[in-house]
């Protein structure tokens, strides 16, 4: 399992408009081959910070995703309303704690 967070940082009075391109775009997200699980995320401390992350199948299932008409469509639309740079990474989980039981 892959996971992918994607930190984008919006102009200010662009949220709304990440919110419809995310709102029309996140069940054909979540639908798409190899796509587990898809969540946005706020930043507490910074109102004009989203964050998305999405748990993948493997590496090629994201870059599949990637290479596609969707996200090309969805990213143009998203990216026109950043005010700095988006900063994506990609992780395996190595290791989960987990609580103890009693």
């Amino acid at each position: 399992m892959l996971i992918r967070i994607v930190r984008m940082t919006f102009q200010e009075g662009k949220l709304d408009a990440f919110q419809a391109i995310f709102n029309q775009s996140k069940q054909h997200i979540r639908d798409f081959p190899g796509n587990h699980h898809l969540a946005l995320l706020r930043d507490p401390d910074q109102p004009n910070v989203r964050m998305t992350y999405s748990l993948w199948a493997s590496a090629e299932a994201l870059e599949a995703y990637r290479q596609s008409e969707l996200f090309r469509t969805t990213w143009a639309a998203t990216k026109a309303l950043f005010a700095d740079r988006a900063v994506a990474f990609s992780g395996q989980t190595l290791e989960e704690v987990t609580e103890r039981e009693s």
